[in-house]
């Protein structure tokens, strides 16, 4: 067996990420459902690993000294981008939308606790099956995992990347059929104006909203000036939220690490909004966040021991098949309802069912997917990259806290 440290550790997760990236654009299917080249990467060495494994030869031990930091730095950057400013911007709109998201990853939970009752299982196998892996990602999943074993749930971070990939599949196939039924059955007697929009990804919503400053001293790079203060304010981030961490934990309240440093992250923002002290530039901080992400997920995967799974497939397919039903079948007329029953509503149904299963990405695939064959949604494409990519993270944390503390 050969020992990596963790530099090496880092350096392989760089490789593994890379050949996610190769994987994913030869088998285009995969980048169809918005798999994640992270988790193609990671979940190929978990497999070789487990067949190791299985025949007592394995031939790796990782380092993961940096796995937390890098998870920490990905929720601070999520942090950053919970502006109130940029909520009130948003409109009502936004807020109900939040709300009903909300609303939902309570009752995934509560589901959950009860199937796993029904199941014969602890009722937090039923939370991380729940919106800690649907509403939340593989990213909130791998987070909460520890927790979650700490608290009697064996196996959970094999469980949390089992059914964070079956939400994200699931998100993808289902978000645009049900847009598509709401358009053609509930609106296809409404005039919708022509016209194209822009190619939106999620970050870009918000970080059109909260540019930052990128002016710099005397000669200093104006680029490199702007990465080193986006930097900075991270890790300062992290580092206040460490304190903060540990006061929440003394005081007996159970969360995961990066919760006190989202909590620094969001008051700098929100400070920044006010005072214009620090010019934060929301693209960079996204930027570092989605290479934290990345790296994050490709070392969490290439621990990951999937023979844990074994004695629980059964229970987690039956949780996910009933969590998956319940947000295709009552999510879309709920959404659709609040959303103002028009076409822009559709598009937002079937957003809302691609980040309530699976991730952002899959909310707006559906959604363009649908504006290219029906036409522009604008009212959609503001509403939901605003509250799928980061207000719904914010708020999600604070459940799955509950629930878990509640549980435990």
């Amino acid at each position: 067996m050969f020992a990596i440290n963790a530099i090496h550790t880092l350096a392989f997760a760089g490789v593994v990420l890379f050949a996610g990236y190769a994987i994913r654009r030869r088998l285009r299917w995969l980048a169809r459902l918005n798999i994640p080249a992270p988790v193609i990467g990671g979940l190929l060495v978990s497999v070789a690993m487990t067949i190791g494994h299985a025949r007592g030869q394995v031939p790796f031990t990782f380092d993961t000294t940096l796995r937390d930091p890098l998870m920490i730095a990905f929720f601070t950057s999520v942090g950053f981008g919970a502006s109130v400013g940029l909520l009130k911007r948003g409109g009502p709109l936004v807020v109900v939308f939040l709300a009903a998201s909300a609303a939902f990853t309570i009752l995934q939970n509560v589901l959950g606790v009860g199937v796993a009752r029904l199941l014969g299982q602890p009722p937090l196998f039923g939370v991380l099956a729940g919106s800690v892996t649907l509403a939340g990602g593989p990213a909130t999943g791998l987070a909460f995992a520890p927790l979650f074993e700490q608290a009697g749930v064996a196996g959970a971070e094999t469980i949390a990347v089992a059914a964070a990939m079956a939400g994200i599949v699931s998100g993808g196939l289902l978000g645009g059929p049900v847009g598509t039924w709401l358009i053609e059955r509930r609106l296809q007697r409404e005039q919708r104006s022509g016209g194209g929009h822009e190619d939106l990804v999620a970050q870009h919503v918000v970080e059109s909203a909260l540019p930052g400053s990128a002016q710099a001293p005397g000669n200093e790079d104006r680029e490199a000036y702007a990465l080193l203060k986006a930097t900075a304010l991270l890790l300062f981030a992290m580092w206040v939220g460490a304190g903060i961490s540990d006061w929440l934990t003394a005081m007996g309240v159970i969360l995961p690490r990066y919760i006190g440093a989202m909590l620094a992250a969001i008051v700098l923002r929100n400070l920044d909004e006010f005072t214009g002290w620090f010019g934060i530039s929301q693209a960079i901080i996204d930027d570092l966040g989605t290479v934290a992400l990345a790296f994050f997920i490709a070392i969490a995967l290439m621990t990951l021991k999937l023979w844990q799974l074994a004695g629980l497939a059964l229970p987690l397919a039956v949780m996910l098949v009933v969590q998956v039903v319940f947000v295709a079948l009552l999510a879309p007329p709920i959404i659709f309802r609040l959303m103002g029953r028009d076409y822009d509503a559709a598009v937002m149904s079937s957003g809302f069912i691609g980040f309530m299963l699976g991730t952002t990405a899959n909310a707006m695939a559906n959604m363009e997917a649908l504006s290219e064959r029906y036409g522009p949604a604008p009212r959609a494409f503001l509403v939901v990259p605003m509250v799928g990519a980061f207000f719904i993270d914010v708020v999600n944390n604070v459940v799955i806290t509950t629930f878990l503390n509640i549980y435990r």
